[in-house]
């Protein structure tokens, strides 16, 4: 550097100082409000939201593969649509429930909100490509502005599982299958202690008809009237009373009717022996479709899960006939429930309380229903009939999760089955690292679930604790002497036998033995993490 150019550069640096001291204050200021701002600044996921990793991600990826294979089973083909779709597509479709529709800004010039189910989208799907029939299953996330409730499954983004069957078939044929469907999806789950309570959208329509409400107010009274699996029955006709404007007679002549509950033949004697329904055409043809439905259940032997329960309304505009939901012990809420909320939110600093998980229950874990008029909204009238159900993962994981608190701590969060080592040491030995990435690429070009250690020298413990983390069951053993003669050793892992130094096979032989010694450390045919999800 000239000394002219460093006379330059130290008048700068002067200079620089000088405007430095001259705005001290300044400075000192800016670096305390951004060290301020990087106080408050909060690294969470938006309420209602969650990450997901480890364990929690191989439960719920079973469960996908659970309810697929299900779907796939009873001749599903899948599809995907949009996150978001034209707003106007969404509005008028859920009732009381448009209020936790997630509107988003106007991009485009185009008014959008994210979906707040994947049946309104289906729906729309089959009538912008002219679709006479299909059996559809989707498995994908959806957003409601709910009161989340974390430890439940219940959430602001979450996933639904859904099947439905849409086209003109012979009636309740294609509403038994579903469920079927939605018993078998949840026995394979391990979950067997549920009931699928279901009514049907005519015979309410008809008995709040024949009772007197008028026909504006029927789906105001059919959301108190569903409530009764939370409230006493005195509180659900006060709300009919009260705020939905209801004379007091015509409640309890509701009263009568949506206390009733028992199989479907049952709740059916009940019914046919109603004068009061005897004229009725709405509530006929309901009871004639459910006689129908009866013989079907039989078929599919799964009546004694059934329950024919009068008060189940299902709270969305679009259903037309059959509706359901599968409940379990933990669906309904705690006794104490309006306690413990009055409790949360006094605690709470904010106006609404992060997580209502203390005083709510998980509720329905799958529900459904029959949509007839919902295709025909897109279609200028041409009405394909559907009938569907959609599973709620994020509710059955909580219930999962719960049930085998104990056995996750065996599954490790990764698939792997096989891990590939290689021992010796002393001189001339470089770790067999090429030779284990050969194998274990052997074992990957034959569907083997393999690891090995990313290090060239690799030390015998640090490969058996890496392989316990992958929670892989066998040990592919490569011997510094073993190995150059063409012998591979295999050792079961996690049997608690540090001694057993495994067996020695041909390398030949290697993808043939370790399948069936996987295979053979499969029981029943199942893997741990199956079984686990089975409550095997």
């Amino acid at each position: 550097m000239s000394t002219e150019t460093a006379a330059s550069a130290a008048e700068k640096i002067t200079g620089a100082n000088a405007l430095a001291a001259a705005k001290p204050t300044n400075q000192k200021s800016s670096k305390k409000s951004k060290k301020q701002d990087a106080q408050q600044f909060l690294l969470k996921t938006p309420k209602g939201t969650k990450d997901w990793f480890d364990k929690d991600m191989v439960i719920r990826d079973a469960i996908f593969g659970s309810l697929t294979s299900l779907f796939k089973r009873h001749g599903g083909v899948t599809i995907d649509t949009p996150v978001f779709e034209l707003r106007e597509i969404l509005t008028g479709k859920y009732g009381e429930d448009s209020k936790l529709i997630y509107n988003l800004e106007d991009q485009g010039g185009e008014l959008t909100s994210l979906r707040y189910d994947l049946t309104v989208p289906f729906a729309r799907f089959v009538a912008m490509n002219s679709i006479s029939s299909i059996k559809r299953y989707h498995i994908a996330k959806v957003y409601r502005r709910d009161q989340p409730a974390m430890t439940k499954g219940r959430m602001r983004e979450f996933y639904q599982c859904d099947i439905d069957i849409a086209g003109n078939y012979d009636s309740m044929v294609p509403d038994s299958e579903i469920l079927s469907i939605v018993c078998e999806g949840l026995t394979n789950l391990g979950i067997n202690e549920f009931k699928v309570k279901l009514n049907h959208r005519k015979i309410l329509d008809g008995i709040f008809e024949a009772c007197g409400v008028k026909e504006e107010y029927v789906r105001k009274v059919s959301s108190a009237v569903d409530k009764l699996d939370k409230l006493p029955w005195e509180a659900v006709k006060k709300e009919m009373v009260q705020e939905k404007d209801q004379p007091e007679e015509v409640a309890d002549k509701i009263g009568e009717f949506v206390k009733v509950k028992g199989s479907i033949r049952e709740t059916l004697s009940f019914l046919k022996s109603s004068e009061l329904l005897a004229n009725n055409a709405s509530a006929q043809k309901g009871i004639e479709e459910m006689t129908t439905l009866a013989d079907y259940v039989d078929a599919f032997g799964i009546g004694e899960k059934i329950s024919f329960d009068l008060s189940l309304a299902r709270g969305l505009d679009y259903y037309t006939g059959l509706i359901y939901e599968a409940v379990t012990e933990g669906s309904a809420p705690p006794e104490n429930a309006d306690e413990l909320k009055s409790k949360a939110q006094k605690n709470s600093k904010d106006k609404e309380v992060d997580d209502a998980s203390e005083y709510v229950g998980i509720g329905s874990i799958a529900a459904g229903g029959r949509y007839d008029n919902l295709v025909g909204m897109f279609s200028n009238g041409k009405s394909i009939p559907c009938v569907g159900i959609s599973f709620g993962v994020e509710r059955i994981f909580s219930i999962i999760k719960a049930r085998a608190a104990k056995q996750l701590d065996k599954i490790g969060s990764a698939h792997t089955q096989v891990y590939v080592m290689a021992f010796g040491g002393g001189e001339g030995w470089n770790g067999f690292l090429k030779e284990r990435m050969a194998v274990t690429n052997q074992l990957w070009q034959e569907g083997v679930n393999a690891e090995y250690l990313y290090k060239g020298k690799a030390n015998i413990r640090k490969q058996f604790d890496a392989a316990e983390k992958t929670g892989a069951k066998v040990a592919v053993i490569l011997g510094k002497e073993e190995y150059p003669a063409g012998q591979i050793r295999l050792k079961v892992l996690g049997q608690g036998a540090e001694s057993d130094e495994g067996e020695l096979i041909k390398a030949e032989n290697l993808v043939e033995a370790v399948k069936a010694k996987l295979d053979s450390l499969n029981q029943d045919g199942l893997d741990d993490i199956t079984r686990l999800i089975r409550a095997i």
